[in-house]
């Protein structure tokens, strides 16, 4: 298994796309935010632009194990539990958190992609993939973040965009 040095993360395609050594080694379905992009704390949109993942949490957690705060609860994600909470924004198996290295665009202020929480983490399985449903957060399904997760070491290179699928994306995978 391979590790990332740059993640590329396509709004307008709603995918992940995962390289090492400028070669295109992954390439995974996201749900970006509802609202659309944006930078704003607050605004429940997923931020643009370069960042770097500044923390990996949930080693050897269970697939589908319940983060809240970024700490497990212990809980596995079942349907009784999506019924016992129900509108609760599922933080589960693994999370990538971000950083922003762009000063007033991403970092540091009111756009400060750490302090908002952004994440790249997994979602339960009856979660549209390819549609933009999240709080902001870049959601996976459970195994693909798990597969993800051992891949990517912290300051992991990531750029999120609005732009589609640039042509290399369309390269089969090595």
């Amino acid at each position: 298994m391979a590790t990332l040095d740059f993640i590329h993360i396509s709004i307008a395609d709603q995918r992940l796309y995962g390289f090492a050594d400028g070669r295109l080694l992954l390439r995974l379905p996201v749900s970006t935010a509802l609202n659309g992009v944006g930078e704003q704390n607050g605004s429940g949109c997923t931020p643009r632009g370069r960042h770097q993942v500044r923390a990996k949490i949930g080693a050897g957690l269970p697939l589908a194990a319940v983060l809240r705060g970024r700490r497990w609860t212990g809980e596995i994600w079942s349907a009784a539990l999506a019924e016992a909470f129900p509108g609760r924004d599922w933080i589960l198996t693994r999370i990538l958190w971000l950083s922003g290295c762009e000063p007033g665009r991403n970092r540091m202020g009111n756009v400060d992609t750490f302090r908002r929480y952004i994440y790249l983490h997994g979602t339960p399985d009856t979660e549209p993939m390819g549609k933009p449903l999240s709080h902001g957060c870049i959601r996976l399904r459970n195994v693909d973040i798990e597969q993800l997760f051992p891949q990517v070491p912290v300051n992991c290179a990531l750029v999120i965009d609005e732009a589609p699928c640039p042509d290399w994306a369309a390269i089969p995978l090595d």
